[in-house]
């Protein structure tokens, strides 16, 4: 299966890796683009663990799952990263990622933060 993040690689070969092991996430955009296949895949573990400690909707999973799995996910699109590369220790990556709930196309446009802590990256909110 392709990935859904829109790499053009191989779903095993690119989000799956970070979904097995999140630290072998190596950029901010790496973790926004693994985050979004989460969506899509409805993967409620990872999107908590990527999820910085202090600002993670930890009662929230049930609700952020369920909503993941009753839309259709059609796109992402990264539009501007800054810093957030694997000597970094912090950076920001704004995207669209663009789905359909209920018949109408809706989406998501966000610049998130993303910090680095103890060698692996988090996302932290939107900015």
């Amino acid at each position: 299966m392709m990935c859904p993040c829109g790499s053009d690689l191989n779903y095993k070969d690119c989000c799956e890796i970070a979904h097995n092991n999140i630290m072998d996430v190596k950029t901010a955009e790496a973790l926004m683009r693994s985050r979004y296949s989460a969506f899509v895949l409805a993967n409620g573990n990872y999107l908590m663990e990527s999820h910085y400690k202090t600002t993670r909707p930890v009662k929230e999973k049930k609700a952020i799952v369920n909503w993941a799995k009753s839309v259709n996910w059609i796109s992402l699109e990264v539009l501007k990263t800054t810093n957030g590369k694997a000597t970094d220790t912090s950076g920001t990556v704004e995207f669209k990622a663009v789905y359909q709930e209920w018949g109408k196309l809706e989406v998501i446009h966000e610049n998130s933060k993303f910090i680095k802590e103890n060698g692996c990256w988090f996302y932290v909110s939107a900015v």
